[in-house]
């Protein structure tokens, strides 16, 4: 099935390259941020965390990875560190509801006296380290870089 995800991925951000369509979000993208760099990469951020939220991140990465990695560049941050914040981004959108996957595999083998909305209640302080750690990572890009 990731095969085939890969697969439809790869058409899908191959025919949305002929159409012009990574020139068209890049301006998108600049024209809400006002060109600042900063509220850009904030602005896909915010894309990534929706995303997250509904699709899994190999579904996330294939559609958008293509599209946000060149303005990264552009913008003159690291594709490294932009792969760190992803996989961030990610561990958040894997946490919070409405689906959250994290926590359905916790109430498999939580006692059953433990219900769903205990679960995703007592997430939040993990949530929002991971926020804390997210927005680190943005304001200092160098935690990611360190080895350099």
């Amino acid at each position: 099935m990731i095969i085939w995800i890969g697969i439809g991925a790869t058409a899908l951000v191959g025919v949305y390259n002929l159409m012009g369509g990574i020139d068209f979000v890049r301006d998108m993208v600049f024209a809400v941020s006002g060109g600042d760099a900063l509220l850009t990469i904030l602005f896909m951020m915010l894309i990534l965390l929706v995303l997250g939220m509904f699709l899994d991140w190999v579904g996330v990465a294939l559609l958008t990875m293509p599209i946000f990695v060149p303005i990264v560049v552009e913008l003159g941050y690291s594709p490294i560190w932009f792969g760190v914040v992803f996989c961030m981004n990610m561990q958040v959108s894997f946490l919070s509801p409405p689906f959250g996957p994290a926590a359905f595999y916790l109430k498999t083998v939580a006692p059953k006296d433990i219900s769903l909305g205990e679960i995703f209640q007592s997430l939040l302080p993990f949530i929002v380290l991971q926020i804390v750690a997210l927005g680190l990572l943005i304001a200092f890009p160098q935690l990611a870089l360190w080895w350099q």
